[in-house]
């Protein structure tokens, strides 16, 4: 089982293709696109194909082996 790494974000969310940058899964935006289009990553247990999706804390996205948790960064 993957060990949840979490990522804070200081907005009131993130695109999906801009988390999956942030976290450096993808190395560009098209890079991400392609991820998504796949149908590689699940956000809450379901599979997205919307790279444009709103991801805000306590979203939990998996890809592959990695399990990444949305976190609320202080101000």
């Amino acid at each position: 089982m993957a060990q949840t790494r979490v990522f804070s974000i200081r907005t009131q969310w993130i695109r999906l293709d801009q988390f999956l940058k942030f976290c450096g899964l993808a190395e560009t935006g098209g890079h991400a696109k392609e991820i998504v289009a796949e149908g590689a990553v699940s956000v809450n247990g379901e599979v997205c194909l919307a790279r444009g999706k709103k991801l805000y804390p306590g979203d939990h996205v998996q890809i592959d082996q990695y399990d990444l948790e949305v976190s609320a960064g202080a101000d």
